[in-house]
């Protein structure tokens, strides 16, 4: 049967490439796990200095920023990565991981109260802004700035400031105020850490919260909203859940790599190479990291087509690989773990009133990377006595 979610078998199997159009250039996606690992740690001579290009399509008409620390290479890579860090170690810390399994007890609670609900604006959307403003320090109220933001902030929006440069307008507003009214916020810290003992200038702060606020975004919001479907599709999976505490851990990484919500990292050749000694790109032409395609490898993973919540072991690229691995990495285990955990608690089974997919179509493939609605309805798990 085809998997909507994986439209990369066959090139995957005879030639681990598949060539897909953007913008008037032919990118060869690197579709097996092996090949992508490999070429993810060659930054040499597949470079992430490539701003605005990083993903599939230029994002040059909503942004003039590079984005850091993703799109430039070690040693500046690592520099830049090391200014941010802090901030996102915060999600191995008790009191943090308090208040994120707080956040979801309470939102999981009222989707109770609710009895039906939409999954994808109505729970996983204000989830991940509201997660956000934890993990940033900002208030509460700053999340719903951010939920009206839609899905995706560049492209996806539930109010009526078009696309544009709004998320560069708004941080550039944060970072004023935080010149004026410091504190222990995300814009404050990036307006006083130095690098190579200066100040940031105003565009490399851009870099850093452009990739904050719109790098896991939609990630996040298509990952959790699919896992309202999965339940819904299997009433079962809960109880699964509930008979061994360790599961919640297997299921979080199995549902990052089934999902793998994020089509393709781009890479440019500064000079021209032979991909997989099959295909001559010229330099300045780029090459794609084709993530969902390794994480169906059949090569690794045993029926990878499955989604199996115990699946070990389970070495996915889901958070991507090599130096350019997932800064939000910690934080996103932290979310879906936590809802795991209190849906397991609190609800006896989801059933799935109506969903529909969310299609990203490509010049020579049509892939599912998430849902454009999930209604559901959660039922009450009564206590135990």
């Amino acid at each position: 049967m085809h998997d909507p979610r994986d439209p990369f078998q066959k090139a995957r199997n005879e030639t681990g490439l598949l060539n897909v159009d953007c913008d008037g250039e032919t990118v060869p996606l690197i579709l097996r796990l092996k090949d992508l690992r490999k070429t993810a740690k060659d930054w040499h001579t597949f470079s992430n200095d490539l701003a605005p290009m990083i993903v599939l399509h230029s994002e040059a008409h909503v942004r003039d920023v590079r984005q850091l620390p993703i799109e430039c290479d070690p040693p500046d890579h690592t520099e830049y990565r090391a200014l941010v860090e802090p901030v996102f170690r915060r999600p191995t810390e008790p009191d943090y991981m308090e208040s994120i399994a707080s956040l979801v007890e309470d939102m999981v609670q009222a989707a109770l109260d609710l009895g039906e609900m939409e999954a994808v604006r109505g729970f996983a959307l204000p989830l991940q802004s509201r997660a956000l403003a934890k993990l940033l320090n900002m208030p509460d109220a700053e999340a719903d700035v951010w939920i009206r933001w839609g899905v995706h902030v560049f492209h996806d929006r539930d109010d009526d400031a078009g696309e544009g440069f709004l998320l560069q307008n708004y941080t550039a507003g944060q970072f004023a105020r935080a010149e004026k009214e410091p504190g222990n916020d995300v814009f404050s810290y990036l307006n006083q850490v130095e690098f190579r003992g200066r100040k940031l200038t105003l565009e490399e702060k851009q870099g850093f919260a452009n990739v904050i606020f719109a790098g896991g975004r939609d990630t996040i919001i298509n990952t959790v909203s699919s896992i309202f479907a999965y339940l819904g599709e299997h009433p079962e999976a809960l109880a699964f859940l509930r008979e061994d505490e360790t599961r919640i851990t297997t299921a979080c990484e199995e549902f990052v790599r089934y999902v793998s919500p994020l089509t393709a990292i781009a890479r440019k050749c500064p000079h021209a190479t032979r991909v997989l000694d099959q295909q001559d790109v010229p330099a300045g032409n780029r090459v794609a990291l084709c993530w969902p395609s390794a994480n169906r490898d059949e090569t690794i993973f045993d029926h990878p087509e499955e989604l199996r919540l115990d699946r070990k072991p389970n070495p996915h690229v889901g958070f991507g690989s090599g130096t350019h691995n997932c800064l939000g990495a910690a934080h996103t285990r932290l979310l879906i773990r936590s809802l795991l955990a209190s849906l397991s608690r609190h609800v006896e089974r989801v059933e799935l009133v109506e969903a529909t997919p969310k299609m990203e179509e490509e010049s020579s493939f049509t892939r599912q990377v998430g849902y454009e609605a999930v209604r559901v309805r959660l039922v009450t798990r009564m206590p135990v006595s």
